[in-house]
């Protein structure tokens, strides 16, 4: 079968998935599977081929993914149920001074967020948020600001966040490299969104006074509750980084010691993102232990809970994928595209971007847009010369951060707990997010323009 029929083909099975999330409201683990038997019926493909393709890909996507995410949630519900968030809140203001509280607040929620929740982020920082703007005379707005583009940006592209998991591994790459490569353009685009842009707002006339909004419901005895049953906001930042670090050891280890060698298996072995969050959750457990109202089982099947949805569209996003790879798409791509090399890389980037922000914006849910969008391009990435899976999958996550519109969930959190009008949720969440989003896309930019230099990203 010709490229031409295939992209069509392509097109078709990719419309019915967008259209049947965005419009008719059909669960996303339903459309890929469906947009699976679409594009492998129409493709030709043997029946009993695409009924074994859709399970292959299914399976080989949990494989690489399921233990991460259910244990990534479960560090965040440590954290959570402990304590611990508010606490690096309190470290981070020690750290930088009241002067610099938007700053302190920024990097907090971008601290906060790569193992928590989004919404119970914001939920368990924001009274903290009025407190410190009552008493510093800080513009509210500028401080919500801070914390949720800081708490959207890591949400969206710090490991181990559901959606960068499934995209780092919907897309096969080296986690360790997608990692680092994710803070690297991560950092500047929460303090440019977030910090930046949140003193802008905050120097406007209609906020630059505003330092009582929604503060009649703070809770003086919580507010000056002693901290001496809580475990310190160090603890919670070591926590949160040590699977990190071990993840980013085990890729270095890689690098530096021989293939085979007692070293490079010890490292390899502890740098598995399977095993690294493994042994970060347990140590998670065993230093929080005290400060835990709930049994560890039940933080786990709480983790599970919440990852069970996640897991079924992630799984049915590498169905898909698998169908599309099948039907030799992907190897028409680079026969037909031989003369234009130069400038796949780029277009990928921007296309992968863009694909997400739709998503993003048309159905709401950062991590359906990650993994939906993953799930379209690791397929036809795959064999593609010069094209680097990592900037296609970090280009995927920064379109999974701006545009948030009144379909989000977060969209409402941030309106309804900072008591903001329409108007200045758009102001602070959908347009401070999409500076976020495209500072990260710019860095990506920049990324790959060291393709071939910089380590990890080919």
């Amino acid at each position: 079968m010709s490229l031409g029929i295939l992209l069509i083909i392509f097109a078709i099975s990719l419309a019915f998935v967008l259209l049947s999330i965005i419009k008719f409201k059909m669960h996303p683990f339903l459309s890929l599977l469906i947009g699976g038997l679409i594009m492998g019926i129409l493709a030709g493909m043997q029946l009993t081929d695409v009924a074994n393709g859709l399970a292959s890909g299914f399976g080989s996507t949990m494989e690489g993914i399921g233990i991460i995410i259910v244990l990534g949630i479960a560090l965040g519900e440590l954290l959570h149920v402990s304590g611990c968030t508010g606490q690096i809140a309190s470290l981070m203001l020690r750290l930088t001074g009241k002067k610099k509280t938007p700053l302190a607040v920024n990097l907090t929620g971008y601290i906060v967020s790569i193992p928590v929740f989004f919404d119970a982020a914001f939920v368990i920082l924001i009274n903290l948020i009025k407190s410190l703007s009552r008493k510093g005379k800080v513009p509210f707005v500028t401080l919500v600001t801070a914390l949720s583009i800081g708490l959207i940006t890591t949400h969206a592209l710090v490991i181990p966040t559901p959606g960068p998991l499934a995209v780092a591994g919907t897309m096969s790459v080296n986690i360790g490299w997608f990692l680092l490569y994710s803070i690297i353009v991560s950092l500047p685009a929460s303090l440019i969104g977030g910090v930046l842009y949140g003193k802008y707002l905050g120097s406007k006339d209609e906020y630059a006074l505003d330092f009582a909004n929604a503060f009649d419901d703070i809770d003086e005895t919580e507010e000056n509750k002693s901290d001496h049953k809580l475990p310190s906001g160090g603890l919670g930042i070591f926590l949160i980084f040590l699977p990190i670090i071990i993840i980013l050891l085990g890729t270095l280890a890689s690098i530096i010691f021989a293939k085979d060698t007692a070293p490079y298996i010890f490292f390899s072995f502890l740098g598995n993102k399977n095993i690294a969050l493994l042994i970060g959750v347990i140590i998670a457990f065993l230093c929080l232990r005290p400060y835990l109202k709930n049994s560890f089982t039940e933080v786990i099947t709480e983790a599970a809970g919440q990852a069970g949805i996640i897991l079924a569209i992630t799984g049915a996003g590498g169905a898909f994928g698998k169908i599309i790879n099948n039907t030799g798409i992907g190897k028409l791509l680079v026969e037909g595209m031989a003369g234009f090399t130069g400038a796949i890389g780029i277009l990928s980037i921007v296309s992968a971007f863009v694909i997400s922000q739709v998503l993003r914006a048309a159905q709401g849910s950062t991590t359906v847009a990650l993994i939906t969008t993953s799930a379209i391009f690791a397929p036809l990435l795959a064999s593609l010369p010069g094209v680097s899976p990592v900037l296609v999958g970090l280009a995927i996550c920064a379109g999974g951060i701006g545009i948030s519109l009144p379909n989000d969930s977060g969209y409402w959190v941030v309106n309804r707990f900072s008591k903001f009008t329409i108007k200045q949720t758009m102001q602070v969440w959908t347009v401070g997010g999409t500076i976020s989003g495209v500072v990260a896309l710019i860095g990506i930019l920049i990324l790959s323009l060291f393709t071939g230099v910089l380590p990890g990203l080919l």
